[in-house]
């Protein structure tokens, strides 16, 4: 029986120390920090950066009264569309004075400068149908090597893309062969009254036509009204030629090149739409940010590849948001860039294991404002802690956050 007493006493001790010890150990113990985690995940990746932008008619063309004059009341309303050659509007010549020795040998120049215009715009044609015929004998030529794999598929889009662009090229070229023909013509009819008694030439009328067909986009003056020479009475274009100008940084300027693709956001449709960047100017200028700081910018036109059904609504000069895309991988280990912390020269995460979090230095590859390639250090499904703070270390339990905590 004592021995009994005994063997009870001692398991009594046995387990108050046991309970010692283990209180002890939760006191001595690391508390567990509340962190959020998530997984490393594949997916595609782009590095990309915004800026906003507007659209602009691509060959705009403003008419102008060739005398000083009576404009007689326009009927056109802005969006009406117009063919080349249309009468816009018509000009009471006004009553005036021969021209002296110094207004006819200006009148002269005139003529003689816009003679020299339309002559340079017709060897421009001509130079540009030569570029045309070549496009479009390589893309033909591209369209019969492609099916047999004597190109690629790559080479035939670039030769396609040429032959579109000298079309749209030689189209730009005659337009502004019809507007020296309208300027040298306007000349002319500057001379044309000059000779003859003032009574005559008062009460003419002359008409005002379109040198190109479009559609009005401005027209400042509506009413019967006294104009001088050179009042601008209309602005024409076609405004299914649209393209887009963004005022990019410098510093974002020098990554872009010409052919790089974008998509333009926040148009007022749905979706984004296509574009690609036709045009780098190499002036740049000082603008004062909403905040008065002066930055370098410069002017990106982008073209839109998009089909036109499907941004028919968008006009001339609307606000618009352009996604430059610098580079682009479809299928790459990532996590978000919060997760991301310096390491000595160096990054690294604090990767999940078995509650702990573990310091893990990784090496990047491809990073965008939310998230980054992981090249080295991490596999994929391997939790790791987002946005960790100084309170959690190599070695610290963590507590993962539930969703909505």
């Amino acid at each position: 029986m004592q021995a009994i007493k005994s063997v009870r006493k001692y398991l009594l001790v046995a387990v108050a120390v046991s309970l010692l010890l283990f209180v002890g150990w939760l006191a001595m113990r690391s508390p567990a920090q509340l962190a959020s985690t998530t997984t490393a995940t594949r997916g595609p990746l782009e590095v990309v950066f915004q800026e906003e932008g507007k659209t602009r008619i691509k060959e705009r063309y403003v008419v102008a009264t060739p005398v000083t004059g009576t404009v007689r009341r326009i009927m056109l309303q802005p969006g009406d569309a117009v063919q080349a050659g249309q009468t816009l509007a018509e000009v009471e010549a006004g009553s005036s004075s021969l021209l002296d020795p110094r207004a006819r040998s200006q009148a002269q120049a005139d003529v003689r400068a816009a003679e020299a215009g339309l002559a340079a715009a017709r060897q421009r044609t001509h130079a540009v149908q030569a570029s045309e015929r070549l496009a479009q004998a390589d893309a033909r030529r591209a369209q019969a090597l492609e099916p047999s794999g004597a190109m690629a598929k790559q080479e035939l889009d670039q030769a396609l893309a040429r032959s579109n662009a000298a079309q749209a090229e030689l189209a730009v070229a005659r337009a502004d062969e019809q507007a020296a023909a309208a300027r040298l013509a306007a000349a002319r009819a500057l001379l044309a009254q000059e000779g003859h008694a003032a009574t005559n030439a008062a009460g003419k009328v002359l008409a005002i036509t379109a040198p190109v067909a479009g559609r009005v986009l401005k027209r400042p003056i509506e009413s019967q009204t006294p104009v001088p020479m050179g009042q601008t009475v209309m602005e024409i274009g076609d405004p299914s030629q649209l393209e887009i100008e963004a005022e990019v940084l410098s510093t974002d300027a020098v990554r872009l090149s010409v052919g790089m693709v974008a998509r333009i956001l926040r148009w007022g449709g749905d979706g984004a739409l296509e574009a690609r960047i036709t045009r780098i100017e190499p002036g740049g200028f000082t603008k004062v940010s909403a905040l008065g700081v002066e930055e370098q910018r410069t002017r990106v036109i982008l073209g839109l590849d998009t089909p036109h059904d499907r941004w028919a609504a968008l006009g001339d000069a609307y606000r618009v948001e352009v996604e430059f895309i610098l580079q682009r991988a479809p299928d790459v280990l990532q996590v978000p860039a919060s997760a991301l912390f310096r390491s000595g020269d160096g990054w690294a995460v604090y990767r999940l294991e078995n509650d702990r979090a573990r310091r893990t230095p990784v090496r990047l590859g491809l990073r965008s404002a939310l998230a980054a390639e992981i090249t080295e250090g991490l596999q994929q499904g391997q939790r790791v802690v987002v946005q960790p703070d100084d309170r959690i270390v190599d070695g610290t339990r963590i507590r993962v956050a539930e969703p909505g905590s």
